[in-house]
């Protein structure tokens, strides 16, 4: 298992919005989220910046990630989140969410 933090902007005048859209998250988005190995997957928001937490369960991940993206749902899904939020300028090349590194872990 893999543990993921990412973070991202989100835009302060869409803030509501974001929160009411993830209130009510589609099913066929959460079922695909499962069908690409994701569990225990949360969204945290301090002010206007989002910390996201996954654990990834598979043996391919970018593969995984193609799969997601490459769903015609999850890509509507991503047609109303996408513009509420912005990326960091600190992002890697090639990333919306900026991969975050571990620096501590405890079980």
């Amino acid at each position: 298992m893999r543990r993921i933090g990412q973070v991202i902007g989100v835009k302060p005048e869409r803030i509501e919005a974001y929160e009411r859209i993830h209130a009510t998250v589609w099913p066929e988005v959460l079922a695909m989220i499962h069908a690409c190995n994701i569990r225990n997957y949360s969204i945290f928001r301090h002010g206007a910046l989002l910390f996201a937490y996954m654990e990834y369960i598979g043996e391919d991940f970018a593969a995984d990630m193609a799969k997601m993206a490459a769903d015609p749902k999850t890509r509507e899904w991503w047609t109303f989140t996408d513009p509420m939020q912005e990326p960091l300028e600190t992002r890697d090349e090639g990333e919306w969410w900026a991969v975050m590194q571990e620096v501590f872990h405890t079980d």
